[in-house]
């Protein structure tokens, strides 16, 4: 049987548990500040101004205390949960490079700090709980995505899924700069259009497209399907040559359906967020979807050698083989 997708085959060491610890707490605090914070939400959603005066500003109350609860809440998420995206903006700028850091904390710095100043003002829209579910969103994500290059990190991987998950790397790589320097462009040239246009909606507009622009799962395209084709290494040790080659040729083949199909997403989404369709919460979920989707996807991969076994004793191959 093939072992777990995320299996490493050496010892983590002292250093690396850290920060595994470090990664679970800031995740778990991201997860419990995004609940409570869309549940806080909730108010500001259901609010109309059909009724009486009166019931009118009771509920306006809530709202601003609500709008308190939250900013209390999103304050650590946003020092201590995205620490490690402070961290990599500030390598990115050090290196004069763009990476997926810089449009991240453009948005998260765009929700929130308009967000605080509505709160202490009292009036205004706020975005908190765009913020925190960002933060927890794209956090999973690395996560997961962490622990799949870590399985990959063993040293026993063998020079043949070494030569095939560089040209992959360095191709993911190159479409996710791509991606993000053309989002960052549109998004602030779409903002202009809205902030000539509809003022008061031009900054829920730019966080979308700042939150969509978020290649998540263009970097977790490659790394998730290595980590499914190396659990098929380690759980089938006595794999031929052709069978191994059966299986990177399938690995290639989900590899890049996962992240020319992430892309896609991301392309067909984009309008809809230029048009104002997609809320800054909506277009977190939409790229934690897509996530989603790039994981299962390459989980196809898992357990792949165990068709070549029941070829090996005769037993007819599935469609899945045959394609």
């Amino acid at each position: 049987m093939p072992r777990s997708i995320f299996s490493i085959n050496r010892p983590l060491t002292a250093a690396e548990l850290n920060a595994r610890r470090r990664d679970l707490v800031r995740l778990g605090l991201a997860w419990l500040a995004m609940m409570q914070v869309m549940m806080f939400a909730l108010p500001g959603y259901l609010r109309i101004d059909a009724g009486p005066n009166d019931s009118i500003e009771v509920l306006d109350w809530a709202i601003l205390l609500m709008n308190w609860a939250s900013l209390t809440l999103a304050i650590p998420v946003v020092l201590y949960s995205a620490w490690p995206i402070w961290r990599g903006l500030h390598d990115a700028i050090q290196h004069h490079r763009v990476t997926m850091d810089v449009p991240v904390s453009i948005s998260i710095v765009a929700a929130f700090i308009p967000s605080a100043v509505a709160t202490v003002r009292g009036e205004g829209e706020v975005y908190f709980d765009s913020v925190t579910m960002f933060v927890a969103f794209l956090l999973t994500a690395r996560y997961v995505e962490q622990r799949a290059r870590q399985s990959l990190d063993v040293g026993v991987l063998g020079r043949a899924l070494v030569e095939l998950s560089e040209p992959l790397r360095v191709q993911s790589d190159r479409v996710a700069t791509v991606f993000v320097l053309a989002q960052m462009g549109f998004a602030l040239v779409i903002a202009t259009v809205w902030w000539a246009t509809h003022p008061e909606h031009a900054l829920e507009v730019l966080v979308a497209l700042l939150v969509m622009s978020c290649p998540c799962a263009l970097s977790l395209a490659i790394p998730i399907s290595l980590a499914a084709t190396h659990a098929n290494l380690a759980g089938c040790p006595d794999m031929s040559e052709a069978e191994r080659e059966m299986l990177f040729a399938r690995t290639r083949t989900i590899a890049k359906q996962n992240l020319f199909g992430s892309l896609g997403w991301h392309v067909l989404t984009m309008p809809l967020a230029a048009a104002g369709l997609v809320t800054p919460w909506l277009a977190a979920l939409l790229m934690f979807v897509s996530s989603l989707a790039v994981f299962f996807n390459a989980w196809r991969l898992y357990g792949h050698p165990q068709r070549f076994i029941h070829a090996r004793r005769g037993a007819p191959p599935t469609s899945q083989s045959a394609a």
